[in-house]
């Protein structure tokens, strides 16, 4: 076993191998150097969970202190169903709180790993991108979801700069489902909208009045249109919007009815457009020859999963 683990780059079924005594770190933002980090819990091997980008004192966008505690509480609470014990937060100084069952690591970080700080004016859109950590099969990475969403948007930046900005991807979401699976994360429902709700009230006082929310998750979807239509009472001059996922506008949706080499059922979660996809950004984390061909999930004619969920049932 390596020394330093990057956790989003491991499959579900290596999460599952992993030893239940490995110190899991949840670092606060970017610019840690993982030699410091695992010296800093005692030179063992040590597993670093995904950065959580922003939310926490002295980032781009703080949320107040007592829903940052149950954010992170949150985060270790699968990890800890799943028999892991050692939980760890790595941070420069700037955190305060206290979390029951994990432990303080204060290390020194390179803040200028940070992306430029927000415009946050009317004159750009900042774009939200909400990623997730979950099993996606047995061939690609836990960090598939964040993976994709950061790269379209970060290309809408690069291509309208004058137009639209973004924050860092989110690296955790939602999954109601955890349990089923090693390795997922699940933020919850409400701690996820009081979340994205604390940091669209942070950018709307800094001056920003619009956002779009971008779901490379499904279990985020109906979470984030609860948090549009919340933020649009709560401040009438916000505009605010999501989609059910990405690639599915009057763009995307065409494309992939026209490349798709797959039935019905194989765009579905960790099928042929998420591979696609991760194996143009980031084919390193791919593991091709642990492909299984399954698209039978459940479909009615009145349900059925794709790339986004048809007929008229929710589910």
């Amino acid at each position: 076993m390596p020394d330093i683990i990057h956790y989003e780059e491991l499959t579900w079924p290596e999460i599952a191998a992993l030893p239940r005594d490995l110190p899991l770190i949840l670092p606060l933002g970017l610019g840690y150097d993982p030699a410091l980090l695992q010296r800093a819990v005692g030179d063992e091997p040590v597993c670093l969970l995904p950065p959580l980008p922003y939310g926490f004192p002295g980032s781009e966008v703080e949320v107040a202190a007592e829903l940052l505690n149950r954010v992170i509480s949150a985060l270790f609470d699968g990890p800890k169903e799943e028999g892991f014990s050692r939980f760890y937060l790595a941070h420069d100084g700037a955190f305060t709180g206290a979390v029951p069952g994990v432990q303080p690591l204060v290390v020194p970080r390179d803040r200028t790993a940070e992306p430029p700080p927000l415009h946050a004016t009317p004159e750009r859109v900042i774009l939200i991108p909400c990623g997730h950590t979950e099993q996606h099969g047995y061939h690609l990475p836990v960090n598939t979801d964040t993976v994709i969403i950061d790269a379209i948007a970060s290309r809408v930046c690069r291509v309208i700069p004058a137009e639209a900005e973004m924050l860092p991807a989110l690296p955790y979401g939602v999954s109601m489902y955890r349990s089923a699976f090693a390795g997922t994360f699940n933020m919850t429902g409400r701690v996820f909208e009081d979340f994205l709700l604390d940091v669209l009230d942070a950018l709307i006082e800094r001056g920003a009045d619009r956002f779009y929310l971008m779901s490379g998750h499904g279990g985020n979807c109906s979470f984030l249109t609860n948090v549009v239509k919340y933020i649009g009472d709560r401040h009438w001059h916000v505009f605010a919007a999501t989609t059910w996922l990405h690639t599915s506008g009057h763009l995307g949706a065409p494309a992939l009815e026209r490349y798709r080499r797959s039935q019905r059922g194989g765009m579905g979660h960790a099928g042929e457009l998420e591979t696609s996809y991760m194996l143009y950004l980031r084919p390193d984390l791919c593991r091709m020859e642990r492909v299984v061909d399954e698209t039978d999930f459940i479909s009615t004619p009145n349900f059925y999963m794709d790339w986004i969920e048809g007929g008229a049932l929710v589910l």
